[in-house]
């Protein structure tokens, strides 16, 4: 018989997980990806450097572990679920607003760090694509296809819908980062803003 996962044990990997992640997220945004070293990140996490490979193999693992951690993936099926079984518009404002609200929270050091690399490297640009984009594309389309067959939304091509939503919270994001005045100024404003917009355009009842 299989042992059963010791909860606290999880609770301590997790939280030192998050624990290199940030100090990496730190590194990198100071000195770039590619000058960055394991034995920076160790320092500013404060443990040493072979800790590191017990949680990350190299530091492209590292960067796939900023991936997840922004696109929260460990909680996206349970959040299309939550999407699926409660007041769309609601829920939609709701998650916007929490994502938001952490880039900032965060003064984007996550997101500009993910952006930047992404940018310049083939293989993460590969990785991310793959681990990311395209299964949250794959579940949200799923959603959105059984709004459509219950006539909650208008039928609309899946795969354009939601990378247009997508660009444009990118978009926004970027605009934010350059300095726009009116982002910076109704940033609070956008959850509310952006669910009506996309749910208004979709034709969500």
């Amino acid at each position: 018989m299989t042992a059963s996962p010791d909860p606290i044990q999880a609770q301590l990997i997790a939280a030192r997980r998050k624990q290199i992640l940030e100090a990496a997220v730190k590194v990198f945004a100071e000195k770039g990806f590619h000058q960055t070293t394991i034995k920076d990140i160790a320092r500013e996490a404060g443990i040493a450097q072979g800790t590191i490979y017990n949680y990350f193999e190299n530091k492209t693992a590292l960067m796939l572990g900023i991936f997840d951690s922004m696109n929260e993936t460990d909680r996206r099926e349970e959040s299309f679920t939550e999407l699926a079984s409660g007041d769309v518009r609601e829920f939609m404002k709701a998650y916007l607003r929490h994502r938001l609200t952490l880039l900032r929270a965060d003064n984007f050091e996550v997101f500009k760090v993910v952006l930047s690399e992404v940018m310049v490297n083939k293989e993460l640009r590969e990785l991310f694509q793959r681990n990311i984009l395209e299964p949250t594309f794959a579940i949200a389309e799923t959603y959105v296809q059984q709004w459509a067959a219950q006539h909650i939304a208008r039928s609309v091509d899946l795969s354009l819908t939601m990378r247009a939503v997508s660009g444009m919270v990118l978009g926004l994001i970027v605009e934010y980062l350059i300095g726009d005045q009116v982002l910076q100024t109704k940033w609070d404003e956008l959850p509310d803003f952006l669910t009506d917009f996309i749910l208004d355009g979709l034709g969500v009842k």
